[in-house]
C-alpha cells in the first residue's frame, strides 16, 4: 500500500504542497517517502525510510524547487524500506522521476532487458 500525489501550481512552489498532502496520506505508508519536484528542467529528489516528520526534520521536505512535483508514502512490499528503496525513483539518467503502486510482477524479465540495454539500477524496488 502507499499514497500518491501530484501537484501543478500556477504560482509559487509545489514542495510545502506536497510535503502536506504526503502527511495526510502517510496512513497509507509509513515506513518510507519522498517528493520530486522539476524545476528548469531538472529534477530534485528528497527521500528516506522513516515516518514523514521524521524524513522532513531531516531533509526539510519544503525547500525543493519547482511548480511541479510528485511525492509518496510507501509500505514495503518489495524491498526493505531504506533510503534507496524510497520513492521517487528516477531512470539512470534523472530525466524521468515516477512513483507507483503496487509489485509489478514481471520486473526481473522489464529489469534485464533494461540492463542489456545499458541501464543501471540503484534499488531493489
Amino acid at each position: 500500500m502507499c499514497g500518491i500525489f501530484g501537484c501543478i501550481m500556477k504560482d509559487g512552489v509545489a514542495a510545502p504542497i506536497i510535503h502536506q498532502a504526503l502527511r495526510r496520506l502517510e496512513y497509507r505508508g509509513y515506513d518510507s517517502a519522498g517528493e520530486a519536484t522539476l524545476h528548469n528542467g531538472k529534477i530534485y529528489i528528497k527521500k528516506d525510510s522513516g515516518k514523514i516528520d521524521e524524513i522532513h526534520r531531516i531533509h526539510n521536505l519544503d525547500d525543493l524547487p519547482g511548480r511541479v512535483g510528485i511525492g509518496h508514502t510507501r509500505w514495503a512490499t518489495h524491498g526493505a524500506p531504506t533510503q534507496e528503496n524510497a520513492h521517487p525513483h528516477t531512470d539512470c539518467g534523472s530525466q524521468i522521476a515516477l512513483v507507483h503502486n503496487g509489485i509489478i510482477e514481471n520486473f526481473a524479465e522489464l529489469k534485464l532487458e533494461l540492463e542489456n540495454k545499458g541501464h543501471a539500477f540503484t534499488s531493489r524496488t
